[in-house]
C-alpha cells in the first residue's frame, strides 16, 4: 500500500532533495541538481519567494521505501496578477508505477482544493527562474543544469490523470564552430552606428556587479507577459546577485549600453556543467568543485541562460550586437556548441535568431494543467 507523508524538518527535506539520485542512478542523460541550491530554494527560511508563496512537500513510500516526491505551491502574487486561482506542482519524480503517481497527485490536488484553487498546473517552481516544464521529447539527450530531465513515462502517467497541455517550451542545440554569420556581422555594424550602442566587455565577475540589479529590472520588465511570470522583489534580486554573480564567467556575460551608459540589453551564457555535475553527484564539497572548475575553464558546450532587450529597443537589431560579441567570446573559450534554455513555442523572435546558425530542435518540455 502506498503511503504519502508530508515532509517536515531539514532531515526529511534533504531526503526529498536527494530522492532523484535513487531512481536516476546510472542514467547517462540525467544531470543532478546542486543539492545545496535545491535545499535553499525549498527551505522556507531561505527563499524570499516564500513571503508570497505557500508550499507543502510530500513523499510516497511503500514498506518504508521511497517511491516518489512532489511539491505543491500556491503563489499568491501569481493569483493576484493573472486572476487565476491555480496551484502549482513541481519537484515531481517517481518510479515507473501509475499507483505512485495517483497517490502523489491526488494528495497535491486535494490540498489545492482545500485551499480554494480551481486548477493545478506544472511542473513549475516558485518563480520563473526555477526549473519548469516536463520533458516530453528529447529523452535521449543530455540534460542541463537549468532545465528538468525526466523519464519518458512521466508524461504518460500525468495524461492518464486528465492532465492536458497548457504550454510548451522548445530547446535548441546550436552549432557555433564556424565564424560569426555574415548577416549577424552586417546588422551588428549597422546598429552600432545608427543607435550609438556599445557592448560592455567585463574582465572580471565583479565588474558586472554594478549592472546586476538592472539586469533583473529588465527581466521583470521584459518577461512580465510570459507564461506564469511574477516579478521578482528586491530580496529575490539581491539573493540571485549574491548567489550567482560572484561565479559567472565574465567573458560570457554581455551587456549593451547606450550613449548614456544605460543598460538596454544583456545576454548570459555559461559553460555547461552537465558532465561535471554527474561526476560531482550534485555536491561541491569535498571534491565536487574539481570537475566543476575544470568545466568552467575548458568548456566545449555552453548553456544559454537569460537574455533580454528593453522594450524601446526591441525589433531594432540589438540582438545582433549580443550575438556577435557572445559568439566571438564562445569561440575564444573553445566552445563549439550551445544549448538554448527553454523558449516558449510562441516566441518566434528567438526562433528566428537561431535560424542564423546550424541548429536543431532537440527537446520539448510541457506545462500541464488540470481543472479541479
Amino acid at each position: 500500500m502506498i503511503e504519502v507523508r508530508e515532509i517536515e524538518g531539514k532531515k526529511q527535506l534533504r531526503a526529498f532533495v536527494q530522492f532523484p539520485f535513487r531512481i536516476y542512478r546510472g542514467n547517462p542523460n540525467w544531470v543532478p541538481p546542486l543539492v545545496s541550491d535545491d535545499m535553499n530554494t525549498l527551505d522556507p527560511e531561505k527563499n524570499p519567494a516564500r513571503e508570497y508563496c505557500r508550499a507543502k512537500y510530500w513523499m510516497a513510500y511503500e514498506d518504508g521505501i521511497p517511491l516518489g516526491r512532489i511539491a505543491g505551491i500556491i503563489n499568491d502574487k501569481y493569483i493576484e496578477k493573472w486572476k487565476n486561482r491555480y496551484a502549482r506542482f513541481g519537484w515531481i519524480d517517481f518510479v515507473d508505477r501509475q499507483d505512485v503517481v495517483d497517490a502523489l497527485m491526488s494528495t497535491c490536488e486535494q490540498w489545492a482544493r482545500d485551499e480554494g484553487m480551481t486548477a493545478i498546473h506544472g511542473p513549475l517552481g516558485f518563480t520563473d527562474l526555477d526549473p519548469e516544464g516536463m520533458l516530453v521529447e528529447g529523452f535521449d539527450e543530455m540534460g542541463t543544469l537549468p532545465m528538468i530531465y525526466n523519464y519518458n513515462y512521466y508524461p504518460r502517467y500525468l495524461e492518464a490523470r486528465d492532465y492536458q497541455k497548457d504550454v510548451d517550451w522548445l530547446e535548441y542545440r546550436i552549432d557555433i564552430a564556424n565564424s560569426v554569420p555574415d548577416r549577424v556581422r552586417r546588422v551588428d555594424a549597422a546598429v552600432r552606428g545608427r543607435l550609438k550602442l556599445r557592448v560592455f566587455e567585463a574582465r572580471r565577475a565583479k565588474d558586472l556587479l554594478p549592472y546586476a540589479p538592472k539586469i533583473f529590472e529588465i527581466i521583470n520588465e521584459t518577461y512580465s507577459h510570459l507564461y506564469g511570470v511574477v516579478e521578482l522583489n528586491e530580496k529575490q534580486i539581491q539573493g540571485y546577485v549574491d548567489q550567482y554573480f560572484g561565479f559567472v564567467r565574465a567573458d560570457l556575460v554581455k551587456l549593451v549600453l547606450d550613449e548614456q551608459d544605460r543598460l538596454i540589453a544583456f545576454g548570459i551564457a555559461a559553460p555547461s556543467m552537465s558532465r561535471a555535475l554527474q561526476i560531482a553527484r550534485g555536491r561541491i564539497f569535498p571534491f565536487g568543485f574539481i570537475p566543476l572548475l575544470y568545466a568552467l575553464r575548458r568548456p566545449k558546450v555552453a548553456d544559454m541562460y537569460l537574455g533580454a532587450v528593453v522594450k524601446e529597443y526591441q525589433g531594432r537589431g540589438v540582438t545582433a550586437l549580443l550575438m556577435r560579441s557572445m559568439h566571438e567570446s564562445l569561440i575564444k573559450a573553445g566552445v563549439t556548441e550551445v544549448e538554448s534554455s527553454g523558449n516558449l513555442e510562441t516566441n518566434t523572435e528567438i526562433q528566428s535568431v537561431w535560424s542564423y546558425y546550424p541548429h536543431r530542435l532537440h527537446k520539448r518540455r510541457r506545462c500541464y494543467i488540470k481543472q479541479l
